[in-house]
């Protein structure tokens, strides 16, 4: 299907790839995987056509169509939301378009009778005549509805862009679908329905994500970049992950006997088979487990950030209460109506279906901004630590790493520079890199930083808005396990699904009329058929 030939890329002194020969075949859900700064975007956009590879190329099989999610959000401002969609299809779109200039001609002859005839063969074949059909179906399934399928692009709000440019992506059945971070800025329910999309797609996937639920959902291989090389493994992200874990472990144990260690694969191997064979997903579908091979995967390179998140002070049993909390923007009620009672241990996901109504329940439990009706009061014991959703207003000042972070240091002077040193450590912040600037961080190297502010704290309460933006894997991982082990209190919100599935213990939803408060998990929540017709109700 596509075929990558001794593709090397190097910047400068920098070598991202070197020497990568690999095969992406048809029918397969492939994974890219890889530390920040591996080049998995680089890679995507190589397969694109976008950017050249220093040496070596990149072919498709011939007669084959290649569709690209768009990471332009204003390319196609000055179109229609369905004829956006219908682009997604060149071959298709260009003769859509001829056809439309032929009939539209004023002077129409027995000549273009003819053209338009042959051109309409051609068109039914490629299932143009149901392709506005087709586009529309697409589109509402992805949350569009109908009479904003005429509207232009530029008038759609962000949310909604990226919902059209998945759809424009998934239109007409490409042979081979190309996808950078698909899941960003859509709810669950959207990226549940892409799942299933995918699980059952049938033809070629390369797609980059942070989503391990996703992953795993959707991915029959991952493909992960190391040392400068790309390397195809059967299986989905959490096998992945936990048979590196486990090679690792391995490595480490020189004295152990070769029989134990097979013994230990096999055994794994197993316990593997059967969580997957009673799942839906699409690696039992598509690949036949037994073909996995622990053996095959080699210790990772990367590294895991450690954090651990601890308490200066338990907190009482007054945590929080809310009454009557209200917020709106200019044109939509975000939230009204919210009675709260937070309990000790409490790990309550805030979700929404519209992001911005998380955000404002933040600010304002935050202290950040003032509620347009209600009131809250937190217990006398309780110290919040806050990861707010933008962060650009605490790298303002043009200082090390260390001199930042020491700002939240409660620990004497002559300790002080060893003690917060320690902390980036943690965070992979070691040696000259702590003493970079942190104007010159990166999106990731800033929530890391916030994180290890959090640690800190030592708060007793976490508040997160959407904490795995800009993370790697393996910082979400090790964030994931942090907040698991965590015995105090915490306050989210995420579009990680694995993330909420295995913290939370408490869903909040907050709606225009209201909220919804259930003790389940996130799966349970969003599986119950009374909660389902209660959130219909909720936003309708």
């Amino acid at each position: 299907m596509l075929s990558v030939s001794n593709l090397s890329v190097q910047y400068g002194k920098r070598v991202l790839f070197d020497e990568v020969n690999i095969t992406f075949t048809q029918g397969n859900c492939y994974g890219i995987i890889g530390a920040n700064g591996s080049g998995k975007s680089t890679f995507l956009k190589i397969i694109a056509g976008d950017i050249d590879p220093t040496s070596g190329h990149v072919s498709l099989e011939k007669g084959k169509r290649m569709s690209v999610l768009s990471q332009d959000h204003f390319a196609y401002d000055e179109h229609a939301v369905l004829e956006t969609v219908l682009m997604g299809n060149k071959p298709l779109f260009e003769l859509k378009t001829e056809l439309d200039t032929i009939y539209a001609k004023p002077d129409f002859s027995e000549a273009d009778g003819v053209k338009a005839g042959e051109l309409g063969v051609d068109f039914e074949e490629m299932g143009g005549w149901n392709a506005e059909s087709d586009a529309a179906s697409l589109l509402s399934s992805l949350g569009i509805k109908s009479e904003s399928h005429y509207t232009l692009m530029k008038d759609l709000d962000g949310k909604a862009k990226v919902r059209v440019l998945l759809a424009q992506a998934l239109f007409g059945n490409p042979d081979l679908l190309v996808m950078d971070e698909p899941t960003n800025d859509l709810d669950f329910e959207t990226i549940s329905w892409l799942e299933n999309f995918l699980a059952n797609y049938n033809n070629t996937v390369i797609v980059v994500s942070h989503d391990r639920h996703f992953l795993d959902a959707v991915c029959t291989h991952v493909s992960d970049i190391d040392f400068g090389k790309i390397t195809h493994f059967s299986g989905n992200y959490t096998f992945w992950y936990e048979s590196s874990q486990l090679a690792a472990r391995q490595r480490s144990q020189q004295n152990k006997k070769a029989e134990e260690k097979k013994k230990e694969l096999e055994e794994f191997i197993r316990r593997f088979s059967a969580n997957v064979a009673k799942s839906k997903q699409a690696t039992s579908r598509k690949k036949m487990i037994e073909k996995l091979n622990v053996e095959e995967i080699k210790p990772s390179s990367r590294r895991y950030p450690a954090i651990i998140y601890t308490q200066e002070r338990e907190a009482g049993d007054q945590i929080l209460n809310i009454e009557n909390l209200a917020a709106s923007t200019d044109d939509a009620i975000l939230f009204k109506d919210c009675h709260i009672n937070l309990n000790k241990g409490d790990k309550v996901a805030i979700i929404s279906k519209d992001s911005r109504a998380a955000t404002a329940f933040y600010e304002i439990i935050s202290g950040t901004t003032k509620a347009e009706a209600g009131k809250y009061e937190w217990g006398v014991t309780t110290t919040q630590a806050y990861l707010p959703l933008e962060n650009a207003d605490f790298f303002k000042q043009d200082v090390s790493l260390v001199d930042w972070l020491r700002q939240w240091s409660k620990t004497d002077e002559e300790r002080e520079e060893v003690f917060v040193r320690g902390f980036l450590g943690k965070m992979l912040f070691s040696g000259e890199e702590a003493l970079k600037s942190c104007k010159v961080l990166s999106g990731g190297e800033k929530v890391r930083c916030m994180l290890s502010r959090m640690m800190m704290i030592r708060g007793n309460v976490l508040l997160l808005d959407e904490p795995t933006n800009h993370l790697d894997l393996e910082s979400i991982q090790a964030f994931n396990n942090a907040l698991k082990n965590f015995k105090g209190t915490v306050l989210f919100s995420t579009h990680d699904h694995e993330f909420a599935q295995s913290v939370a213990n408490r869903i909040i939803e907050l709606t225009p009329k209201g909220i919804i408060d259930r003790y389940t998990s996130l799966d349970e929540y969003l599986a119950d058929k009374k909660i389902k017709e209660l959130r219909k109700k909720m936003y309708s």
